[in-house]
């Protein structure tokens, strides 16, 4: 009898005994291509050993300071390198435990700035619906996935949301993805104006979606539509790259492709590659400037805010990602991945997508391609995919309620950074069988 309580009751799960490289070897002996990261988060694999030297140093030196009493030279450090790395404008990190915690700071943060610029008015965030921002209350709240939301509602605060950047769902017939962007970008306008342009805060969104909606990717021109208009009406820009950014999508920073900056930006996941909990909002020098002529402080704060031997495994992560070239590595072995999905699912009769960028992408379940008509939800398809993958030692990120929370299946696919064509080809082929046989099944 276990005293955790596992995400799934009554669910037995396999006990992870150790992981070298791209794969996790289970307490029988079961070695697992762990082809999703976890979920996104295992950048550089598992037991690198300069990660783990890196915070074993640090605990012998130091491994806890609260922030209200001392900084550390690691997370100075840290910050140093992220900013310098960092769109231009972002001038601060603030450093927090993981994604949720991070997407929760950057509400408080867009909050507090129009506070304390006077529009004390301002009280609205506007979401997309079918986007996933974390699990606490603020994050479920901006979020879009009515799955995640239903139960909670009565505790969530307002937040409205737009159509999501979903162009296999969402593009009209004989549409351009240039006019869809367009068309993206005026809906949000229509919103914030019903609204009230001087009450509303910030529009939050993924980069490029993940685990909700599984890796869909703005049209052309999308991004940058959507930051002319939050600056014509004098609202924030708040990107979420906790599952998306830090090289996961073939530069550090997934927005560094679509040519904006944002004024608040989320990162956790691939920031320190598993080794250590740790996540960031980079902040915009005009809402530092504003809080350091203001109030003179965030009023906000977390027992592990900067954990030392959480920094050092981070900047040793991002230092390794740096120095080994692994970006190249995604850029390429991105390349190749979107190719051997095609060659394997690009007329599949029940696979009617195949989307993402980099080491970033999924594959959408269908019913039937020439109707995008999705499974039977109660097929659970998605559960019947994962199961079958773990049988033929492969680990992926299927979700359900592609479509609206409810309707539509996919699979996500996020290897680690260090994956070759060999590991390509073995997580394409074992995916391949395991759709087939969950489909059968």
């Amino acid at each position: 009898m276990t005293h955790v309580l596992h995400r799934a009751l009554g669910h037995t799960y396999p006990m992870a005994a150790s992981g070298q490289g791209v794969l996790i070897r289970d307490e029988d002996g079961r070695d697992f291509i762990d082809a999703s990261g976890g979920a996104a988060v295992s950048c550089l694999g598992h037991g690198h050993p300069e990660v783990g030297a890196a915070m074993k140093e640090q605990i012998d030196r130091l491994s806890y300071a609260h922030t209200s009493f001392f900084t550390t030279r690691v997370a100075e450090e840290l910050a140093d390198h992220l900013i310098a790395h960092a769109p231009a404008g972002l001038s601060h990190a603030y450093f927090v435990s993981g994604g949720s915690e991070a997407v929760e700071a950057a509400l408080k943060m867009a909050r507090q700035y129009v506070v304390e610029i006077g529009q004390p008015q301002r009280r609205h965030f506007i979401g997309r619906r079918q986007s996933y921002h974390g699990n606490t209350l603020g994050a479920l709240a901006v979020g879009g996935n009515e799955w995640r939301r239903a139960q909670f509602a009565p505790l969530l605060v307002e937040t409205h949301h737009v159509s999501p950047a979903y162009a296999y769902r969402g593009m009209w017939s004989g549409e351009t993805p240039e006019a869809y962007a367009a068309r993206l970008a005026d809906e949000l306008e229509e919103t914030i104006l019903r609204l009230g342009p001087e009450t509303v805060i910030g529009f939050v969104a993924e980069t490029v979606g993940g685990a909700t909606a599984g890796a869909i990717t703005p049209p052309p021109g999308y991004f940058e539509r959507v930051r002319a208009v939050c600056d014509r009406h004098g609202v924030l820009l708040i990107l979420d790259e906790v599952m998306c950014g830090m090289g996961r999508t073939g530069t550090l920073h997934a927005v560094e492709q679509e040519g904006v900056v944002p004024d608040l930006m989320t990162i956790a996941k691939g920031m320190g590659g598993g080794y250590a909990p740790i996540g960031a909002t980079l902040v915009s020098e005009r809402i530092v400037r504003a809080f350091s002529q203001g109030s003179g402080l965030f009023q906000h704060g977390h027992t592990y805010l900067g954990h030392a031997v959480a920094c050092a495994a981070a900047l040793t992560v991002q230092r390794i990602i740096q120095r080994d070239g692994l970006l190249e590595n995604v850029r390429a072995m991105g390349s190749y991945l979107m190719e051997s999905l095609g060659a394997r699912f690009g007329r599949h009769p029940h696979v009617g997508d195949i989307r993402g960028r980099g080491l970033f992408q999924a594959i959408e379940l269908v019913e039937d391609r020439a109707t995008k008509e999705p499974f039977d939800p109660a097929r659970k398809l998605h559960a019947r995919i994962k199961r079958e993958a773990m049988a033929r030692g492969l680990m992926v990120y299927p979700m359900g309620g592609t479509i609206d929370g409810r309707r539509g299946d996919h699979v996500l696919l996020a290897p680690p950074y260090i994956v070759t064509r060999a590991d390509v080809d073995a997580i394409v082929d074992r995916l391949g069988d395991a759709v087939d046989a969950a489909i059968r099944g």
